[in-house]
């Protein structure tokens, strides 16, 4: 005789030590003032703005006292690159989030930074002519573009307790580039 399953729900504590809230960097190039749709607003703040809040918001329940807040920006948060000036201000938008949020949540003493990559090769860069990618890597102090494991090494140090005395940051792994 085969005995039935228990499935009767049962109650799981999961707590983080961090949450990495990352969005994935929605915006429209080239369109200018005077060109900006509706659309194209709430499309990049629906995605870079509004999902990053959520994401934070509901995983925050689950983040321990102590612990954690890594959200993804862009050096278009503190450059002003033409044509992008719904996406850049979207990516201003999560800088302003890390402010505000290391104070609303410094009561738990959790840390919320900002990650601001540069130009990284991701899959992006797939096809792109090396004249194109050299245009890139002329404005850069650094002389290159960065690569991904340059951006993770940036979130676990965030995520450490190495950084238990940095908040409210944004930190800009971009080669200098946000920096001149």
């Amino acid at each position: 005789m085969r005995s039935t399953p228990d499935c009767r729900p049962r109650r799981t504590f999961l707590h983080l030590s961090y949450s990495y809230a990352t969005s994935a960097g929605l915006g429209e190039f080239n369109i200018p003032l005077g060109a900006i749709t509706e659309a194209n607003f709430d499309n990049t703040f629906n995605v870079n703005v509004r999902g990053t809040l959520f994401t934070v918001q509901k995983a925050l329940p689950l983040i321990r006292d102590g612990g954690s807040v890594i959200m993804t920006g862009s050096i278009a948060s503190a450059k002003g690159f033409p044509g992008l000036s719904v996406y850049n201000a979207s990516k201003a938008a999560i800088r302003s989030f890390a402010r505000t949020w290391t104070v609303d949540l410094k009561d738990r003493h959790i840390r919320v930074n900002v990650i601001s990559p540069g130009t990284i090769d991701t899959g992006i860069f797939v096809g792109v002519p090396k004249e194109v990618k050299d245009q890139f890597v002329s404005i850069i102090p650094m002389g290159r573009i960065g690569q991904p494991h340059e951006i993770a090494a940036a979130a676990l140090f965030l995520a450490s307790d190495d950084s238990s005395f940095v908040t409210g940051i944004e930190l800009f792994v971009d080669g200098g580039t946000a920096q001149i």
